[in-house]
């Protein structure tokens, strides 16, 4: 089956072919051939890629890497880059996920988006050319074919997120999306360019990830740092990390179907996915784990703040991706690889429920997604209720959910590891009492009490189509048993997740496997700190504990006395602002960076456009003009003009000629 690994991008990509050309006349022809080609082409690669996994689970560890190669893209001397992908346990374990999860949300979207009409066609190419990009992005053999689907992912986040461009706000939501991107890819591309060049200096012209990571120890600790450095900021833009964040919150105006594949499948995670695959160049550089451990638990805090006081539930969902991003980053930066993509795996499952769950609440409350004109609806939607429940539980951590065990093992690696420390746990044992926080307020005031909506809108309040509840039943199901192949030494477990990536993610120092041929495949190192298991008990408990305090004061402040919202808002109005309008980040962005920019570009316009591009064609046009006017003299339709010239002129050339004869 390895050999077919071809399959599972190309699959993908007839679906983009077929509805991209003739998706307006199968449109009208039989609408549900369009959702029938989408859909099937993602549910074929998905049941490839699981075929390909059971092979490999059927391999020795240090056997399960295979390097397939499907043509050279381009060659220059001994520079070659194929397309070719890479079989390996980090590749498998993201594209299981990707596959997997955008299926069901391919599934979802064909109730979401059904009464779409002309643009059906359109939202399915887009969202199959999504899932190639990604499926490029993580199974590619190497940096430059990688940054192909990684430029990609961010093409389709635009074109998705300005879904209906029709309305400004979205097309300015989707601009805002790619230019933050493009920002961040940059520096990224900068990285790439930096590592290239400095191993052909040693005569390594090749950008394969098996070669690059064989010989990396080549280049010098300082340029490595930098490298790294330049690559997380790249992850900073692609995955929403301070200080490049500012995208996805305004990602909410595309379809929920697109909230969900970019927050729990896609985009989002190829950052994280990036880090954990360049986990030997990390590690070469304690200074860059240590800003990527930084970065991820300030942002983990930081986003968390903002989700408390947010009405839109999308946008609550929104800044707790940024906030759980934060997380795995925290993870990746304390050595803890295998716990950050642990952690990408659940949040992939509850996240994409907790999307579709809020898809179905605004589909029936007419396109409402303010919380505060919702209410009452766990009884007129009983499966989105429990279903969200079901997320909700597994995004705070709650004990016996599968966000328990990935979170609580990267608070655990961040408390124990030695690249950890206390403050770290600190920060992320605060955004958990926060997360529980503000997603149970999010329950309280979606499902409970009386419904605040008008009356007309509480008449068409039902239960989403079948379409749309069955993949929330199965991802709830995920969202409860997915974090059960990964449970701790601790709790009698043998966290299957880290021993599967084990053979990319190397435990001892200068671990490394080879492949048949000889060649080393990777080698990484992922340390873990000494500590009893009676501290790691300790810590869950007091995590437990915290989490529950988060429930129970959601529950008094939106259940038991409501007004106490509205009485800390007044007396502390300063931090209530703060809260709401995000910090003024994007205010600070607008002053500080648009502003100038906008200032600096009319600034040359008028240098450069007025004064040299139309100066010079203005002077340009006045020159002839000029010519014009003395020769129109000449030209004036008069024959007897036109005769006295031509004597004057017969007349002035036999007086040269005579003069000529006797000088």
């Amino acid at each position: 089956m390895f050999d077919y690994v071809w399959l599972i991008p190309f699959l993908p990509f007839t679906g983009v072919l077929v509805n991209g050309l003739f998706g307006r006349r199968i449109e009208k022809a039989n609408k549900s051939l369009v959702h029938w080609i989408a859909c099937g082409s993602v549910g074929l690669a998905f049941f490839v890629t699981c075929m390909i996994f059971v092979q490999m689970l059927g391999l020795d560890p240090e056997k399960r890497f295979y390097d397939y190669t499907w043509f050279t893209w381009m060659a220059s001397g001994t520079f070659v880059v194929p397309v070719g992908f890479q079989i390996d346990p980090i590749s498998m374990f993201m594209c299981m996920f990707v596959t997997g999860v955008g299926f069901l949300i391919h599934i979802y979207s064909i109730g979401y988006m059904w009464h779409d009409e002309g643009t059906y066609f359109r939202y399915f190419t887009y969202l199959n050319l999504f899932m190639l990009c990604m499926i490029t992005l993580v199974l590619a053999d190497n940096f430059l074919l990688m940054f192909l689907g990684w430029e990609g992912v961010g093409l389709c986040s635009y074109l998705l997120i300005a879904f209906w461009f029709s309305n400004k706000e979205f097309a300015i939501a989707g601009k805002k999306a790619f230019i933050t991107n493009r920002i961040g890819d940059f520096f990224f591309a900068i990285g790439m360019l930096l590592l290239i060049v400095n191993l052909g200096k040693h005569g390594i012209w090749s950008i394969k990830y098996t070669d690059v990571f064989a010989h990396v120890s080549l280049l010098s600790p300082d340029l490595i740092t930098l490298i790294c450095i330049l690559f997380f900021l790249g992850c900073t833009a692609k995955s929403a990390q301070i200080p490049l964040y500012v995208w996805l919150p305004d990602a909410m105006a595309g379809p929920t179907p697109v909230s969900a594949l970019i927050h729990a499948a896609t985009m989002v995670t190829a950052g994280v996915y990036f880090v954990a695959r360049c986990n030997i160049l990390y590690t070469m550089s304690p200074f860059a784990l240590q800003v990527v451990a930084i970065v991820g638990g300030m942002t983990a805090f930081f986003a968390a703040t903002i989700a408390l006081t947010h009405n839109d539930i999308k946008k609550v969902l929104a800044y707790s991706t940024v906030s759980q991003l934060g997380y795995m980053f925290l993870g990746l930066g304390v050595g803890a690889f295998a716990a950050g993509l642990f952690h990408v795996l659940t949040h992939s499952f509850f996240k994409a429920l907790l999307f579709m769950c809020s898809g179905c609440v605004i589909h029936a409350m007419s396109g409402e997604q303010d919380m505060r004109y919702m209410g009452g609806l766990r009884k007129k939607m009983p499966i989105t209720f429990y279903t969200m429940v079901i997320a909700t539980l597994a995004i705070i951590g709650f004990p016996g959910f599968s966000g328990f065990f990935s979170k609580d093992e990267i608070l655990w690696k961040a408390f124990s590891s030695p690249n950890g420390n206390t403050v770290l746990w600190l920060i992320g044992v605060l955004a958990a009492a926060m997360t529980a926080f503000y997603m149970f307020r999010l329950i309280f005031m979606t499902f409970f009490n009386e419904c605040r909506a008008s009356e007309d809108v509480k008449k068409h309040i039902h239960e989403a189509p079948r379409s749309m509840t069955i993949p929330l039943i199965i991802l709830a199901f995920l969202s409860v048993v997915g974090g059960y192949i990964g449970i701790p030494k601790a709790l009698g477990g043998s966290n299957l997740v880290e021993h599967f990536l084990e053979p990319v993610i190397g435990f001892g120092k200068g671990k490394i496997f080879q492949d048949a041929a000889g060649h080393a495949v990777m080698h990484g190192v992922e340390t873990a700190g000494h500590h009893s298991y009676t501290m790691e008990y300790l810590l869950m408990i007091i995590t437990t504990l915290i989490v529950l305090g988060g429930i129970f004061t959601a529950y008094t402040m939106y259940m038991k006395k409501r007004e106490i919202p509205e009485k800390l808002a007044q007396k502390n109005p300063l931090l209530y602002r703060l809260l709401l309008n995000k910090w003024y980040i994007d205010e600070l962005y607008e002053w500080n960076v648009l502003n100038p920019l906008h200032t600096f570009s009319i600034f040359l316009w008028k240098i450069t456009d007025a004064l040299v591009i139309d100066g010079l064609v203005n002077k340009t046009a006045q020159f002839f003009m000029w010519c014009g006017s003395m020769l129109r003299h000449i030209q004036t339709g008069y024959v007897q003009r036109y005769a006295i010239t031509f004597v004057a002129g017969t007349v002035a050339i036999v007086m040269y000629y005579v003069f000529l004869m006797y000088v």
